[in-house]
């Protein structure tokens, strides 16, 4: 009975192998492919907090800076961000306007994230309250907001304030945008519903200037 030689045999089942090998690599590749999450999800539910309640506000600030510093009255300093979803649990600092690049300042430390102190604050009736935070760092790893971008609508999050005030927020939008063509006048409005816009970098990682191509940005609505 003649069976193959030793030498076919091996051969076989290399290609067989290299074909298994193939396989697998598709299948892991198309699993990764759709579970990632989509680049914009809830535009339209971002629209709608924009449009809503409108009050009194300043001019629309320029859409390639943050808006003028100039401090609304009595607005309450958030003192952490707690998102269950993302195990995180962050101490919130004040931040301001970069003087040289006029960009909004985020804390220099990577596990902590900026409340930008000229806009609404946590116990705010109308406006966007706006947090940053980096994505990562070269020197010190993984930032408050490494994993922002995996944050979907019905999410929870909760603003903490001094004297045990909590703001408590569900996601409703998360959405990426190339950092020249951010709309920071929509993110940074002091008018409309009340609303916490988080913002990092994401997209792909720019070797030559040394930052991420992208701006992610998740908007939330506090929950009663």
């Amino acid at each position: 009975m003649t069976v193959g030689s030793p030498g076919a045999s091996r051969k076989g089942r290399a290609r067989l192998l290299v074909v298994a090998g193939l396989v697998l690599l598709i299948v892991v590749g198309v699993v990764a492919y759709l579970s990632r999450p989509e680049p914009s999800v809830g535009s339209s539910a971002v629209a709608a907090l924009e449009s809503a309640t409108p009050t009194a506000s300043s001019a629309p600030p320029a859409a390639t800076a943050v808006p003028e510093a100039t401090a609304p009255a009595e607005e309450m300093a958030p003192a952490r961000l707690r998102i269950p979803a993302l195990d995180l649990d962050a101490t919130v600092a004040e931040v301001g306007v970069d003087a040289d690049s006029g960009e909004l300042d985020v804390p220099p430390s990577v596990d902590r994230v900026g409340w930008y102190r000229f806009g609404p604050g946590m116990t705010a009736t109308a406006g966007s309250i706006v947090v940053a935070g980096h994505v990562d760092s070269a020197d010190q790893g993984k930032g408050a907001f490494f994993r922002l971008s995996s944050l979907e609508p019905g999410d929870k999050m909760t603003l903490a304030g001094p004297g045990g005030t909590d703001r408590a927020f569900k996601v409703v939008a998360r959405e990426r945008y190339s950092k020249t063509r951010i709309p920071l006048d929509k993110y940074f409005a002091r008018d409309g519903a009340p609303r916490l816009t988080l913002i990092t970098c994401g997209g792909p990682f720019d070797s030559r200037t040394g930052h991420y191509r992208d701006n992610i940005v998740v908007t939330a609505e506090p929950v009663s």
